[in-house]
């Protein structure tokens, strides 16, 4: 009796190791299962760490249903009927099993409230980064946000927290629709010195989530959602979806929303005289966004502005720039022009998809001569 129940022992625990997380919603990731209201005080307040269910809470924490009024403010939750929001210093955890070594992104959904400056530290021990909320992106207030980490254990702990410090500690974010993926480093592809060159690699979408995922600024490639490329920028870049968006090429591209603030790069590997070709698609998410957009490409001493007048309902144009190296390793990077605003005031630009650089293989007769041929 001893031997099976160490054995019945050993098979629980292999099981529980082989549980990693799937792709998709955290376990009540979207915060529908809530807390008895015995332990709601003043009909929104969490007490008690263990409260709403699969998930630890630390600091003042509400349990926020849609249609809440604050002052004259109602709060709209975006998914289901449930969110929470923190206040200051106020956190929400999930520890998750992972495969150790495996690349993973977070997303999930915030919205201000009554604070204007917020900021949320989102962690995955030992890693840790901040996103800034300053800038709304979504029409309605919402946010989807994407983070990635590389799980250096087999089974890590998830952090979002608001270290604000407002006067009224209601003044924090609200957060929900807490989600993960599984990111597979992309390798190169057979005719593309560029990794994920397509966009196709990156963040989970929340279902029904219409607003794309922001990938936050000033994102390194070695954690970065969208695996191959940096957000070396102040301002954030958008990932979005064929089931909601115009997408030139494939399932994903990437709108630049922050002008000359939003700067999407990667680093190829190059030989210095040799000549290369960097070509790409630049067009429209079909989101409302209309006007003269210009979209500009870099690489080494080259550079290229692609104009694209947008009238909101989808469609591109793709342009090649020619190049010379200059070093072994190449930075292309893909900014807009112009900040350009929807109807409702949101932030928007020029989509970047089907990104390539191919090796022309011959010195050409004038160095860093640019070149652009509209296809």
């Amino acid at each position: 009796m001893r031997r099976v129940a160490l054995l019945l022992l050993l098979v629980c625990a292999l099981a529980r190791a082989a549980a990693v997380v799937t792709d998709g919603l955290l376990p009540n990731g979207n915060f529908e299962d809530g807390p008895p209201k015995s332990a709601l005080v003043n009909g929104t307040v969490v007490s008690g760490a263990n409260a709403i269910p699969r998930w630890e809470t630390s600091g003042f924490v509400e349990y926020i249903e849609s249609g809440h009024k604050q002052g004259d403010m109602l709060l709209v939750v975006p998914q289901g009927a449930h969110a929470v929001r923190l206040g200051n210093e106020a956190s929400i955890r999930q520890r998750l099993a992972v495969a150790r070594g495996a690349y993973y992104a977070i997303t999930f959904s915030a919205a201000r409230t009554c604070a204007q400056a917020e900021a949320l530290n989102v962690s995955v021990s030992p890693e840790w980064g901040v996103l800034p909320m300053q800038t709304i992106y979504g029409s309605n207030g919402w946010d989807s946000y994407a983070w990635a980490f590389k799980a250096k254990l087999s089974t890590v702990t998830l952090v979002i927290h608001n270290p604000g410090v407002e006067e009224d500690p209601a003044c924090g974010p609200l957060i929900d629709g807490v989600a993960i993926r599984a990111l597979y480093p992309p390798t190169l592809a057979r005719g593309n010195m560029l990794k994920n060159g397509g966009f196709e690699e990156g963040p989970y979408f929340l279902p029904n989530a219409s607003w794309g995922v922001l990938v936050p600024p000033n994102i390194e490639d070695d954690h970065s959602p969208l695996p191959g490329w940096m957000i070396a920028s102040s301002k954030a870049v958008k990932y979005v979806d064929a089931a909601h968006f115009a997408v030139p090429q494939g399932a994903r591209a990437v709108e630049l929303v922050g002008g000359r603030e939003s700067a999407l790069v990667q680093e190829v590997r190059t030989v210095p005289g040799w000549s290369y070709r960097l070509a790409f698609a630049v067009g429209d998410s079909g989101d409302g966004c209309t006007g003269s957009m210009v979209a500009e490409a870099y690489a080494a001493r080259a550079t290229v502005k692609v104009p694209y007048e947008s009238k909101g309902t989808g469609g591109y144009k793709r342009a090649v720039l020619d190049f010379t190296a200059v070093a072994n390793r190449t930075r292309v990077v893909f900014q807009s022009t112009f900040y350009h605003m929807k109807a409702d005031g949101t932030l928007c630009g020029p989509l970047v998809d089907d990104a390539s650089v191919v090796g022309l293989r011959k010195k050409p007769a004038a160095a860093g001569r640019r070149l652009l041929q509209f296809l």
